[in-house]
């Protein structure tokens, strides 16, 4: 007795584990909320009967695109009787099912499909359910399984950037089909700004014949040479843009699958084309000079005002997107008519009358029934109630929204730019810049720790930005977009305290097989090793770990200087050395290396730990502050990563010993990414002093290396001495000829 005891205990606490086990075997993503998988699959080599009932006639077609499913007979039920008890059946949630409002509950068994939602809205993520089941088990079958399932965010959001680069419009069908697939409901699509006007608005139509049209087809190439627009048909035009009739279509299209498609309408700054072709709504009256509309000039509210009246004919999403960032005020300060309205209406700057403008777009939108949404300077000068904000310069902007009681989409560039580098930018086509890989993405909170508690409600979603000045092609888009586009689609559906990394790794290798059977031109995951040190100041001790982006990784490594080859040490734990050493690591497939050797100088050396005297101070990037340039960590593939140090003047530090040292090699690493203007220093001086007074130089290292290639470099500046000299201070200078940012990690001293 006390035996059999024994085993139902264990089989009840193993009970938990084995469903967490039958839900890992399910490769949805995002992840479910819950989900129990039985025994058996449905072939789907037969024709099933429909049945619905009224509120979900409208998704019935979308159960044809499902790869396999063969609809029999359909049938739309008044009243479920008996008889629809089996096949597919689309039926309103009743109470007693417990179905969340904004969620479903799906059922695959021996009678059939069962899909049961309070709304079509809430129905629809579970067809793509189903669709995704299909395409996991090749249009064959689908497993029986129960899901219960809902989303954390109401809105989750991905946007696209057609002004910069002019993406086909199959292709926005395409787009909105993969969104749809991972349960994305907006789609941001950003219509106007400075590079073209991409939408028809007819009663001006100078917007498509001339401000659609540009002399150079890459972004990159007009922006350099010139930014002008030309007429459509002249030999040089590049661009395009989308007739009324086409953003209907796509509207209908994504509003099938579930996906709202919101306008932004750029105001009143990055227009640019606008003016370029009705110079008479800028400040100086003629184009070509600002990006900005004249804000004391009513004709410019009233030819937005005509512009939104015919967006809205064409969309009818609750939010309308008017822009509001990055306007230059310059203009504003000198226009005798922006001066003019400021003094009438009492604004004491700049700030204020950007405020003024947005709040006659908002009132305006509200008087449509509408909502305005902007980025997150329209908190400048002050926001009008019912305004929405998506916060782009990191989280502080979305904060300070949701504490003031504005709803609040999160946006910011460190985790959903996907425009940024997604991998080593040293192997990738040139992008803007950042760096975010997908476990980063994968990693967002939308909610701050910083939100207070009553108003973490006003966080209603979050989306990832994909800006084209890099990206001239929609095979482009799809390789910034995918995967990570899958890691985000987790982020605002499931609950935080569901999500794993490696178990969201682990099914997105079955998604592979999707994007590829849909033509997506998606990011392969690369075989470079990835090396993470980690320093122990305590025991001067170096931890390295080792990794890539595949999901088992077969890296081999060397310590003795010697290249890696198939029989070198496997790596599989973490790799502590407490000397100075050079590890050497790849990614092989059986026998064959598959990556370039990633070699990784670990410098146990005389500075760690040592006092740093800034004669000039670091600016914008303080990383660890005083203690960066001598902690042991040297910085990785982004300035972001809090051990690159930002300097705007020349770099002029002092390392204090204490005492005199014999001092054989000093050396500073810097970044060079011309792009966001990050350079290599023009000289690179170090001198020793005994007494912190009077210096003498030891060597001095001219930069040879080119500041107009846009890639990613990284350059050891060091000297080393024939002989040893004994000093107390060690002074390192680094020019700024650029005057951008000079980015350095560790200074080495031996």
């Amino acid at each position: 007795m006390i035996t059999h005891l024994r085993k139902l205990l264990v089989l009840i606490c193993l009970f938990p584990l084995f469903l967490f086990a039958q839900e890992q075997e399910i490769s949805i993503i995002p992840r479910p909320t819950k989900i129990l998988l039985q025994e058996g699959e449905m072939n789907l080599n037969q024709k099933i009967d429909l049945h619905y009932t009224d509120e979900f006639a409208q998704l019935a077609d979308l159960l044809n695109e499902i790869p396999g499913l063969q609809i029999g007979n359909t049938e739309v039920v008044k009243k479920i009787k008996k008889q629809h008890q089996s096949g597919i059946r689309l039926f309103k949630a009743e109470d007693f099912d417990r179905v969340d409002p904004n969620g479903y509950l799906l059922e695959i068994d021996d009678k059939g499909i069962l899909l049961k939602a309070h709304s079509a809205k809430a129905m629809l993520p579970g067809i793509y359910s189903i669709m995704q089941l299909s395409y996991l088990n090749d249009g064959k079958s689908l497993p029986y399984i129960r899901i219960d399932d809902k989303p954390r965010f109401q809105y989750r959001g991905m946007h696209l950037d057609v002004s910069r680069n002019f993406m086909p419009f199959n292709f926005l069908k395409k787009y909105i089909d993969l969104l749809a697939l991972y349960k994305f409901n907006y789609f941001h699509w950003h219509l106007t700004d400075g590079a073209g006007w991409r939408l028809e608005i007819k009663k001006y139509p100078e917007l498509t014949q001339k401000a659609a049209w540009r002399t150079h087809s890459l972004w990159k190439d007009w922006w350099n040479n010139g930014r002008q627009y030309v007429e459509q048909g002249s030999p040089n035009a590049s661009g395009g843009f989308y007739t009324q009739d086409q953003a209907r279509e796509l509207v209908a299209y994504a509003e099938k699958r579930g996906i709202t498609i919101i306008p932004e309408i750029e105001m009143p700054g990055h227009s640019e084309e606008v003016l370029a072709v009705y110079p008479e709504l800028s400040c100086t009256g003629k184009p070509y000079t600002q990006g900005e509309f004249c804000l004391g000039n009513e004709e410019s509210y009233q030819f937005l005002k005509n512009v939104l009246d015919e967006v809205l004919t064409i969309f009818p999403s609750h939010y309308i997107h008017i822009g509001g960032d990055e306007a230059d005020k310059s203009h504003w300060k000198s226009c005798p008519k922006c001066q003019e309205l400021m003094k009438k209406d009492s604004l004491k700057n700049e700030d204020e009358l950007q405020a003024y403008a947005i709040k006659q777009m908002d009132e305006y939108l509200q008087s449509k029934g509408r909502k305005l949404i902007g980025w997150d300077e329209i908190l400048q000068g002050g926001l009008t109630a019912g305004a929405t904000v998506m916060s782009w310069r990191g989280e502080e902007g979305g904060i300070k929204a949701a504490n003031a009681g504005h709803d609040v989409i999160m946006t910011p560039g460190g985790y959903l730019y996907f425009d940024g580098y997604q991998t080593d930018p040293r192997t990738q086509p040139e992008a803007i810049g950042g760096y975010l890989p997908l476990e980063k993405v994968y990693s967002y909170n939308p909610i701050p720790k910083d939100i207070q508690e009553d108003k973490k409600k006003h966080i209603i979603g979050a989306q990832a930005n994909i800006w084209t000045e890099y990206i001239p092609t929609y095979q482009q888009v799809e390789y910034m977009a995918f995967p990570r586009a899958l890691a985000l689609s987790e982020v605002v559906w499931t609950d935080q305290d569901q999500k794993s990394w490696k178990d969201f790794q682990k099914r997105l290798q079955n998604h592979y097989k999707i994007l590829q059977k849909l033509e997506v031109n998606y990011y392969r995951p690369s075989y470079n090793v990835i090396n993470t040190v980690q320093f122990d100041s305590l025991h001067s001790k170096n931890t390295v770990i080792l990794s890539s982006e595949q999901f088992k990784p077969n890296i081999k490594y060397t310590t003795d200087g010697s290249d890696p080859i198939h029989s070198s040490t496997p790596y599989n734990l973490p790799i502590e050395l407490s000397k100075s050493a050079t590890i050497k690591a790849a990614s092989f497939l059986d026998s064959a290396r598959v990556s370039p050797i990633e070699m990784i100088e670990l410098d146990v050396h005389k500075a760690i730990g040592k006092e740093v005297i800034y004669k000039t101070a670091w600016e914008g990037y303080p990383a660890q502050g005083e203690r960066t340039l001598t902690n042991g960590i040297k910085g990785t593939l982004t300035y972001q990563d809090g051990q690159w140090q930002g300097f705007t003047k020349d770099l002029d530090v002092i390392v204090d010993f204490e005492r005199r040292e014999e001092i054989k090699s000093v050396a500073l690493n810097f970044m060079q990414i011309p792009g966001p203007g990050v350079y290599f220093p023009g000289e690179f001086v170090v001198s020793v002093s005994d007494n912190g007074k009077t210096y003498r130089e030891l060597g001095t290292v001219v930069n040879q290396i080119s500041n107009t290639d846009p890639a990613l470099k990284f350059q050891k500046f060091e000297i080393k001495l024939d002989k040893p000299v004994m000093a107390r201070y060690i002074q390192i200078k680094a020019s700024n000829p650029m005057k951008g940012y000079l980015f350095a990690d560790e200074i080495v001293i031996y």
